[in-house]
């Protein structure tokens, strides 16, 4: 077990959440290459597996590789290159920097802090910190049944392929396409009144029971240390 994984799952949060703030509004590229820093060393110290967390930061930047290169060319300012005729910017490039820095920073922070954690610790500690109850239900069940919205897609699909359907690009294709999408949200509807009803024979109340009582613990030594550290780490970046 990391340092991270034994904090509080309360800290982990409210960190991340601080962290994030600091880092997109701070608008020094110093500054945000030091988020960047903090952020990797708190990756190192949760013990990220390199290949998933690179995979990951891949798309991210697929995600983000159009606007990045763009921002130079549309940006007004002062010229700093040209490329094909085109003329781009300083602003921009510092734009492009920023954003870049920021992103990467706040993902790996996220991946660090967040990413390690399982759904219900993590719907548990959104509603221990204040979070509304709807939402923190909505997260865990869709969490839940996401598995099973994917099964029920799976035999849908494995049906319309035993009746000879193959994907072109046609009026008919697309209609049944269609009817896929349509059914799978009809089942899924079905689906969650069966389990809104289980539920119900089951005395659920609206609220999750846990065997444990934590509303009642405060932070440990390591959760104020690690409290401690960042807040001098969000001073740095500040």
């Amino acid at each position: 077990m990391t340092l991270i994984d034994r904090l509080d799952p309360r800290t982990r949060l409210v960190a991340a959440l601080l962290f994030s703030l600091a880092v997109v509004l701070v608008p020094s590229l110093a500054a945000q290459g030091l988020g960047l820093g903090l952020a990797v060393a708190a990756a190192l110290v949760a013990r990220l597996p390199l290949g998933a967390t690179a995979r990951r930061l891949l798309g991210l930047e697929g995600f983000m590789l159009l606007v990045l290169v763009m921002l130079p060319f549309t940006v007004p300012g002062r010229a700093a290159f040209s490329l094909w005729g085109l003329q781009g910017s300083e602003e921009g490039l510092r734009q492009a920097a920023g954003i870049a820095l920021k992103a990467n920073a706040v993902a790996v922070a996220l991946f660090a802090l967040v990413g390690s954690m399982e759904m219900p610790v993590l719907g548990r500690a959104l509603a221990r910190l204040g979070v509304s109850g709807r939402f923190v239900h909505l997260l865990l069940f869709t969490t839940r049944y996401l598995s099973v919205l994917e099964d029920e897609y799976r035999r849908l699909r494995l049906a319309m392929r035993a009746r000879a359907f193959r994907p072109a690009t046609g009026l008919h294709c697309w209609r049944s396409i269609g009817h896929l999408f349509g059914m799978l949200m009809v089942r899924s509807l079905e689906r969650a009144e069966r389990i809104d009803a289980a539920m119900r024979c089951r005395g659920f109340t609206g609220r999750f029971p846990c065997l444990d009582d934590e509303t009642q613990a405060g932070p440990g030594r390591l959760d104020l240390g690690f409290g401690a550290a960042s807040a001098a780490g969000l001073v740095l970046v500040i």
